[in-house]
């Protein structure tokens, strides 16, 4: 016997009648943008003055907005292959460094090794 009365047993809910009474999702896409008034046009944004839009997965500068100069951005992207070149050649001279260091490391190695054997050569004749 329950504590504080009957215990609770929700009704059933009668089944629907049909799972949809509009017409509108047998209409095309187009049809519906039309009739519900989804068209929302491309995305756009402004950052620092320059109008992006959004089209075919990226962000582009929607044309006549860019209000810098052009030949502003061919310096900025021939520097900018300048340094990669740079930090590609200046990444090739440190790997040839430490290939120099790894052998003179080894080489200073087997001349302490040939050398300690000498003395423990040296040591015995006497």
């Amino acid at each position: 016997m329950p504590l504080f009365g009957n215990t609770f047993s929700p009704k059933k809910t009668p089944p629907r009648k049909c799972a949809s009474l509009s017409n509108l999702h047998l209409l095309d896409r187009s049809t519906r943008e039309i009739e519900l008034g989804l068209e929302y046009g491309i995305p756009t944004m402004n950052l620092a003055g320059q109008s992006l839009k959004f089209e075919n997965g990226q962000w582009v500068a929607e044309s006549g907005s860019f209000t810098g100069d052009r030949r502003e951005m061919q310096r900025l992207r021939k520097r900018n292959q300048q340094l990669e070149e740079e930090n590609n050649l200046l990444r090739l001279k440190v790997d040839i460094l430490l290939d120099m260091l790894s052998e003179t490391t080894a080489e200073s190695h087997l001349m302490e090794k040939e050398l300690e054997e000498l003395k423990n050569h040296s040591r015995r004749r006497k």
